[in-house]
């Protein structure tokens, strides 16, 4: 799966990730994967996303036909969300069943998402959190929001917090790997 985080720090927000690859037992690292990311950016914002390898390309592909969007609020996620998933489902042939006491349909999409406003959790029922300092999904998640959680007062920078996180979300989850990809913006103070 993955180990993904954001983190807000001060004046920054970042989100970093690892770049493994899996397919089943199968691993397909940044040696011999090109286009190895999780993240891409669109506008202002920088979305991460675990899960299916195919949750990246839909999300790259589909976010070109919303540039005008900010994703500023809690709020304008839903609704673009909201959005979003009549067209997963009908150009991108998304399987919106995940289980059956669900309910709502499922996207079957989780992500993480910086931008100038803040640092946002997505997920699969279209559920939209902000967070204050830092958080963590896919499969290294544990360990990525403990070591966060145990330095996040010693460092300064949210990119150097953010990739701590990564870094020990590959140390101990199988299914993430180096090396670690980050970015990191400045928020607008409100």
């Amino acid at each position: 799966m993955s180990t993904l985080v954001v983190v807000r720090k001060d004046e920054y927000a970042a989100i970093a990730s690892d770049t493994l690859t899996t397919f089943g037992d199968r691993r397909l690292s940044a040696a011999y994967n090109k286009k190895a990311h999780k993240i891409v950016k669109f506008g202002h914002s920088h979305i991460g996303v675990v899960g299916s390898a195919a949750h990246l390309m839909v999300i790259e592909s589909v976010l070109q036909e919303f540039s005008d969007l900010t994703l500023a609020t809690t709020i304008e996620i839903y609704e673009f969300l909201r959005t979003l998933h009549p067209i997963l489902k009908e150009k991108y042939f998304l399987n919106p069943k995940e289980d059956e006491s669900d309910p709502y349909e499922s996207t079957q999409i989780n992500a993480l998402l910086i931008n100038q406003h803040g640092i946002f959790g997505i997920y699969s029922l279209r559920e939209v959190y902000e967070y204050n300092t830092f958080w963590a999904i896919g499969s290294g998640a544990e360990f990525a929001l403990g070591a966060m959680f145990a330095i996040y007062d010693q460092l300064k920078s949210a990119e150097e917090i953010a990739k701590l996180g990564v870094r020990a979300g590959c140390e101990f989850d199988c299914k993430s790997s180096p090396p670690i990809r980050a970015h990191s913006v400045k928020l607008k103070v409100d």
